[in-house]
């Protein structure tokens, strides 16, 4: 696997790459599969085929995440938002898990240890 921003070659569950400092998938520079220059806004790699992952962009907001889950959160639309469907929808219909499964959220949303389904921290703008 190659780190999104330099180039890198990197482990493939790395969480930072080593020569840059930055999460692999957080780039849009380098293909994660061949290492190959790529652009912005290309969505297959030219060269070896593979769908491209990540890019900052895909991150879901810090801040919009929390705003959801304090007022939303007992509908599951902070689950939603984020990429749990499946979690949204039994939370809805759970409401928020009685309050309790609302709370943790909350908490872990402001206190950053929540990730959004594709394992990614939040980000802060």
């Amino acid at each position: 696997m190659h780190c999104r921003n330099c180039g890198a070659d990197v482990a493939v569950n790395a969480e930072i790459c080593l020569k840059c400092g930055v999460r692999p998938d957080n780039g849009t520079r380098f293909c994660q599969e061949c290492g190959a220059e790529t652009r912005a806004d290309q969505e297959i790699c030219i060269k070896c085929g593979v769908r491209l992952v990540g890019g900052i962009s895909d991150q879901k907001d810090y801040l919009t995440a929390l705003l959801l889950s304090i007022f939303l959160g007992t509908l599951g639309v902070d689950r939603f938002y984020t990429g749990y469907t499946g979690l949204g929808i039994l939370k809805l219909l759970t409401a928020g898990g009685c309050g309790i499964w609302w709370l943790i959220d909350v908490i872990m949303i402001a206190t950053g240890s929540y990730k959004d389904a594709n394992g990614r921290s939040l980000r802060k703008r």
